[in-house]
């Protein structure tokens, strides 16, 4: 493994699991979230975005975490293996109000200055939560089919389906 791409529905853990496996591999820990937001919460356009997945991307080592379908032509292609996050839904919603919470109280610092915040991330159209809703059945039945497409089939693919299957699967890695 020398180019990976960790996937899975928000709340999985794909970022700690990435970053876990970057420092294990000792390669770069790219996170597709900090490439896509600018400050105030504004989506870098689709241009400046790809360029730098294109530019993060173009070593020949590295761990990418994220599920962007508009990166997802240039990422997949380069990479060797994907790691999909298949977790269960109650873990991911449980998982995603703890960290919600925790970001919040303690003003964590995302991506260009941004902070989660409660009114916006619990209770509107951009909740974290409703997204994880809308999202987590579709990326289920979207992934497999991906996987299987002729394109991605030079990728080897690693489902994890628990913490501690993740945790034992890292533990197997030198």
């Amino acid at each position: 493994m020398r180019r990976v791409v960790v996937v899975g529905t928000c709340g999985s853990g794909k970022t700690t699991l990435a970053a876990r496996l970057a420092r294990k591999l000792d390669v770069p820990h790219v996170e597709l979230d900090a490439l896509h937001w600018e400050p105030d919460w504004t989506e870098a356009d689709d241009d400046r975005f790809r360029k730098r997945v294109g530019q993060a991307t173009s070593e020949n080592k590295w761990v990418v975490d994220g599920n962007y379908r508009l990166a997802r032509d240039i990422v997949w292609p380069r990479a060797d293996t994907i790691v999909w996050l298949d977790y269960s839904l109650p873990l991911i919603l449980w998982r995603l109000v703890r960290r919600t919470f925790r970001r919040i109280f303690t003003r964590e610092e995302l991506w260009n200055g941004n902070r989660e915040r409660f009114l916006t991330q619990l209770f509107s159209r951009e909740s974290i939560l409703l997204w994880a809703l809308q999202t987590y059945h579709r990326r289920r039945r979207e992934y497999p089919d991906l996987f299987a497409r002729p394109e991605n089939a030079h990728l080897a693919v690693v489902r994890l389906s628990s913490s501690r299957t993740a945790d034992k699967w890292l533990e197997t890695l030198h």
